[in-house]
């Protein structure tokens, strides 16, 4: 039964009015010790998904305290550039003590501030940017109480670089593989795994998933199959796409600071005077602070008059190109992809030639296609489901019930439906290519 959305509008209120009241943070995010690794042994010394630091305590919900404990987890993953990094992931054991089955649950969370992730939310810290990792309770509740265990990784690692795709995989996988690692988790390596995302969640589910293969098989093997909405799949349509729009626009300058910072690159010289004031504004911004900020911005508004085609700007499309997930291996595992297309409902009318339209941030055409890809290179498991009514925080309504339960099929042993031979076309996932 697909649930409605009035309740969660109603919750939200509700959290919005409890983070008003919510008490202040117990201590400063950024003085916690337990988010920097300290140990005498170079960080490269431990393979991925090394457990560095381990720590319990209540899981909090807008700085108020439950009984519900969580364990989190300080690990070594890599970062977009393969080097060692150290990440956080929060762990909630199965209420049932089952440590066969697990969700790891990947959060929308969307910050270039890496005090906004969940466990940040989890242990207790209070911040209008950390707001979502909260309200997202109400998503990862029935995992719990249908009696998985939930590990949420902070996806965009310790330096929050919005959109970088790879990195996301990366700290993900890592994330499981640091869960069925620490004793205090109760899993271990024949736990069983399906990744769920939507939107920012879905930019790591989805990279997880095309990535496990080879950066993490024996994870790959446990892996039951992944479910995403809203999927980010070739940010430079997306910059297209969104262009001049109405809510979404913010979203611009945000991928390309984190872009940008996930592999060391300098956008700024090719910013004209209000792109470099853009740029300053939201070097720690999250969607909250960009949704509706900047209503209006296009790109042509935001660099130098030479730089008006994206494809003139050399590290743009170097970037943009590493994170086109259409250009990442296929997932081996069943999949069940949803994508909202009725995007002018949150003030997105662009349907720019080879793009087409969408659910107001991400492009329908593109989710297809890359759907079609799996179906044509060797993944037959692969269920498509397109909302042509809604938008993008409408499709999620409708997603999130679709998603457990196709996600109880997959742990139950069911055959995967699939979609393949009936998904519509969709546009070119190709590189993009410079000019001049």
């Amino acid at each position: 039964m697909i649930q409605k959305p009035a309740p969660l509008l109603a919750v939200a209120i509700a959290l919005v009015l409890a983070f008003i009241a919510a008490p202040a943070a117990t201590a400063a995010p950024g003085t916690d010790s337990f988010y920097r690794y300290d140990g005498s042994k170079p960080l490269s010394s431990y393979s991925p998904g090394t457990v560095l630091k381990t720590r319990t305590l209540n899981y909090h919900v807008i700085g108020i305290s439950t009984p519900l404990k969580v364990t989190q987890l300080l690990y070594r993953t890599t970062d977009a550039l393969g080097k060692p990094s150290a990440n956080v992931t929060s762990v909630i054991r199965s209420l049932t003590g089952d440590s066969t089955k697990a969700v790891s649950y990947q959060s929308f969370y969307d910050s270039l501030n890496p005090e906004h992730g969940p466990s940040r939310a989890i242990a207790g810290d209070v911040s209008l940017g950390g707001l979502i990792a909260n309200a997202e309770s109400l998503l990862i509740a029935p995992s719990l109480l249908q009696g998985y265990n939930v590990v949420i990784p902070d996806t965009e690692g310790q330096d929050a670089n919005f959109a970088a795709g790879p990195e996301y995989g990366t700290n993900t996988l890592d994330s499981i593989r640091a869960a069925t690692r620490a004793p205090e988790t109760g899993m271990n390596g024949k736990t069983r795994f399906g990744l769920l995302g939507y939107s920012g969640g879905a930019i790591a589910t989805g990279w997880a998933a095309a990535l496990a293969p080879g950066y993490a098989p024996e994870v790959n093997k446990n892996l039951v199959g992944f479910t995403e909405g809203g999927v980010l799949v070739k940010p430079s349509h997306n910059l297209k796409y969104v262009n001049g729009s109405v809510a979404w626009t913010g979203v611009i300058p945000m991928a390309l600071i984190g872009i940008a910072r996930s592999f060391e690159l300098d956008l700024k010289p090719y910013a004209n005077s209000y792109g470099l004031q853009v740029l300053k504004d939201m070097e720690k911004a999250s969607i909250v602070d960009a949704i509706g900020r900047y209503p209006g911005l296009t790109w042509e508004k935001f660099v130098k008059p030479e730089y008006v085609n994206p494809n003139t700007v050399l590290p743009y499309v170097e970037a943009v190109n590493k994170v086109n997930l259409g250009s990442a291996p296929t997932p081996t595992v069943p999949a069940f992809i949803a994508q909202g297309n009725n995007g002018v409902l949150e003030g997105t009318f662009g349907n720019p030639p080879g793009i087409g339209t969408g659910d107001g941030v991400m492009v329908a055409g593109d989710v297809r296609a890359l759907a079609r890809q799996y179906c044509e290179t060797g993944n037959k498991s692969v269920k498509y489901d397109q909302y042509n009514t809604l938008s993008h925080v409408g499709a999620a309504v409708v997603w999130a019930p679709l998603a457990i339960g196709w996600l109880n099929d997959r742990f139950a042993g069911k055959a995967a439906p699939s979609s393949c031979g009936k998904i519509a076309p969709g546009n070119s996932l190709a590189p993009e290519v410079p000019v001049g």
